[in-house]
């Protein structure tokens, strides 16, 4: 028979000795990765609820950048509006000369 010196008694290793070890051992090994399986699960919904988050926020600040953008074409139409309000003749001479480049540079292709 074997000895066993791990707990330094010396004693006789018997097949039933070695059996309720390698039991103990497997539900120690089944309760480790029932703990590891649990960690992962709890794990996986922190990362989701941070990626959810982080979707939110991206979301909502985009809403803002586009509202932002709304406003300034807003105001950038309103002050056009104005222009050719106050300096028609200003306005129609600009017009008659961007139409002019854009026929000359589509004359060209």
């Amino acid at each position: 028979m074997a000895r066993t010196s791990a707990n330094g008694s010396g004693k006789d290793a018997t097949v039933a000795d070695l059996s309720a070890q390698i039991e103990t051992l497997r539900k120690d090994l089944s309760a480790l990765s029932g703990t590891i399986n649990d960690l992962g699960k709890a794990k996986k919904a922190e990362l989701k609820e941070a990626a959810t988050d982080r979707v939110d926020a991206a979301r909502e600040k985009g809403a803002e950048a586009a509202e932002a953008v709304t406003n300034r074409a807003k105001e950038v139409h309103e002050q056009a509006n104005d222009f050719v309000k106050s300096q028609p003749a200003t306005a129609l001479g600009i017009a008659a000369g961007l139409g002019f480049l854009v026929g000359m540079l589509n004359a060209r292709r």
